[in-house]
């Protein structure tokens, strides 16, 4: 174990590789909520080409993860490893974001559909060269048991941080109206600016993270000694690496996990316009309050960590947050909340929203975290380190898990006789109800699968200093 490695990183590096976070979370919010729209309702690409190009750079991106994680493993540079990676992807990816809200101009509608799918193809592409590489140096920065908790929170901050703070860009002061176009969403001048800050923003974290963390270089881990490689070799090594039971614990909680994402993300404005009455400037505070739930899990992940351990903690602080989540729908079903239009409605909604979705990011950066506590895990029991290949797996199943909360989602929604639209006014007391009962039900049920999941996971603070202690040993 070297120095470098044992120590904590500095604030400086905790930064530097945090605010790396803030590009995917800002490429992450475009692509997830704002670029279907964009396509299908701004420049009149059918809804359902849309959908297939996204499916499309989404597999190519989900394959590409596994192989840029095992590349990255044992690339033999005099920058490291994990560094001409994103050096690489620095450029590629700002263009190719810019792009994808930049498209030709005479070309609209179904036309655009092949442009759609070379640039989202690109930039995912693009996101995997740096992102899987630059998430893999947690494990590599430090080797401290809590440090790596600190590493992840920053990470994970910036990037609820940098999604949100172009989120609010976007809706509140580029799309506006003008007089020729009298609703805001439909300004395409504002949705192509919005590509070019978004695109200087992603250039500018990028940069940050490679550079910030540029000096460490030599303190980090070597690749394995140069050896034969086959397809058939690189694969078993690959299934060997994720056959690590810990690592399978996680893979699965981490898809419980998304598929209650999903449902949140897809019935939240569902559940804010119509189960709860709100209006835009009421949903506008909520949205922006996120940005104390942000700081709050900055403040308490590594607290917790230290505290409880990161399993332990992970446990412990979600089942208190999925539990708090879908109270409020509930106790409303009961009769037990003030009426909507009510200012104490709003309170009581906004109050818990803070504090619980502090919690969810919480057990979040700690799950994150433990990932990186696996590295050293396989390391004894596979003789290489394999960083990328396990942040690079649950890259993976993030993204091809992504659609399935979607899907659960509009079951939901089906089921409730929302899924043809109609708004509040056409929703009657009975599908409110619906509602309310399927989002609350829907959330505790993939959020309970995920914490049995992670019970699973085996590495605790004490078996991760003594694998620390059994490497030092061989090394010696």
């Amino acid at each position: 174990m070297t120095t470098a490695t044992a120590a904590k990183p500095s604030l400086f590096t905790r930064l530097s590789f945090g605010i790396g976070g803030a590009a995917d979370g800002i490429k992450n919010n475009g692509f997830e909520y704002a670029l279907l729209f964009f396509y299908s309702n701004i420049l009149g690409v059918n809804a359902g080409l849309v959908g297939l190009a996204l499916l499309f750079a989404l597999i190519i991106d989900a394959i590409s993860d596994p192989v840029v994680g095992y590349w990255s493993d044992n690339m033999r540079t005099k920058f490291g490893r994990r560094h001409p990676f994103m050096y690489a992807a620095l450029i590629p990816v700002a263009i190719t974001y810019y792009f994808t809200w930049n498209p030709p101009v005479g070309i609209s509608g179904n036309d655009l559909f092949l442009w759609l799918v070379v640039t989202t193809i690109l930039v995912r592409l693009s996101f995997t060269f740096y992102d899987v590489p630059s998430t893999a140096l947690a494990a590599e920065l430090t080797q401290d048991y809590d440090a790596r908790t600190s590493l992840m929170s920053f990470r994970y901050f910036f990037g609820w941080f940098g999604g949100l703070t172009i989120q609010i860009l976007l809706f509140r002061y580029l799309l506006v109206p003008t007089e020729e176009i009298p609703i805001g969403v439909f300004n395409i001048a504002g949705w192509n600016t919005y590509g070019t800050v978004a695109a200087v923003c992603i250039f500018i974290c990028v940069l940050i993270c490679a550079a910030g963390t540029h000096n460490h270089i030599p303190h980090l881990k070597a690749p394995p000694a140069a050896r034969q490689l086959t397809l058939g070799k690189i694969f078993r090594e690959i299934f060997e690496t994720v056959s690590n039971p810990s690592f399978r614990a996680l893979f699965l909680a981490t898809l419980c996990g998304l598929i209650a994402s999903g449902i949140s993300a897809t019935l939240n404005q569902y559940i804010n316009t119509i189960f709860w009455g709100f209006d835009n400037k009421q949903i506008s505070a909520i949205t922006a309050a996120v940005y104390i739930s942000a700081i709050l899990a900055l403040i308490i992940a590594p607290i917790a960590g230290k505290t409880l351990g990161k399993k332990r903690g992970a446990i412990i602080i979600g089942v208190l947050a999925f539990t708090i989540a879908p109270m409020p729908v509930f106790l409303r079903l009961l009769g037990l909340l003030p009426p909507n239009g009510s200012e104490a409605l709003f309170n009581i909604i906004i109050t818990i929203t803070i504090f619980d979705l502090a919690l969810i990011i919480v057990t979040q950066m700690l799950m994150a975290s433990m990932v990186a506590d696996i590295v050293e895990d396989s390391e004894l029991q596979t003789g290489r380190r394999s960083e990328g290949i396990f942040f690079a797996g649950i890259s993976f199943i993030r993204k091809l898990s992504q659609g399935v909360g979607v899907m659960t989602a509009s079951f939901v929604l089906a089921v409730a006789g929302m899924s043809r639209g109609g708004g509040a006014e056409g929703a009657t007391p009975e599908a409110i109800r619906s509602l309310g009962w399927g989002y609350g039900i829907s959330l505790l049920v993939a959020w309970t699968l995920m914490l049995i999941c992670v019970s699973f996971y085996r590495i605790s603070r004490e078996s991760h200093a003594d694998n620390l202690a059994k490497l030092a040993a061989r090394e010696g």
